[in-house]
């Protein structure tokens, strides 16, 4: 089947790569879970937007990757959030929460999923957030969760 890829899969290809996979890996693993769209006509004019995309995201090299480091680890960064009685929250600061709060305190468009936390972040206060942006560079950004 062939398929159009809208983020990176191990040993199978990159985001905006069009691919041929055997069927059943399409259906029971790539479309479900949104790593991949058909491939049609219509879907190949997305390609180029996939790839503007995954561009704006990547890291360039190695000495790009530590400039970003540095920028991540001196900034600040603060989510507001609605919180019930003693700091709790109601849910939970997702990925794309960190994500969307990093980009605008530092302006640089992170992938969430490169974003790990030591669980979910179900309180105020200061927590630990690591941004894998390469190989081996590995950036802590301290997320502050205060209350709206």
């Amino acid at each position: 089947m062939k398929l159009i890829l809208t983020r990176e899969v191990n040993k199978v290809g990159n985001a905006g790569d069009v691919v041929t996979v055997k069927d059943g890996y399409a259906r029971n693993f790539l479309l479900p879970r949104g790593v991949a769209i058909a491939w049609s006509l219509g879907g190949e004019k997305q390609i180029e937007g996939i790839r503007r995309a995954r561009a704006a995201r990547e890291v360039r090299d190695l000495d790009h990757a530590k400039e970003i480091k540095t920028t991540l680890e001196k900034a600040t960064v603060t989510i507001k959030v609605k919180t019930g009685t003693a700091g709790r929250l109601f849910g939970s600061v997702t990925d794309k929460d960190i994500a969307a709060a990093i980009k605008s305190a530092t302006s640089v468009d992170i992938d969430r999923h490169n974003l790990k936390t030591s669980g979910h972040i179900k309180k105020t206060g200061t927590h630990a957030v690591k941004v894998s942006l390469a190989h081996n560079v590995v950036a802590t950004v301290n997320l502050t969760v205060v209350s709206a």
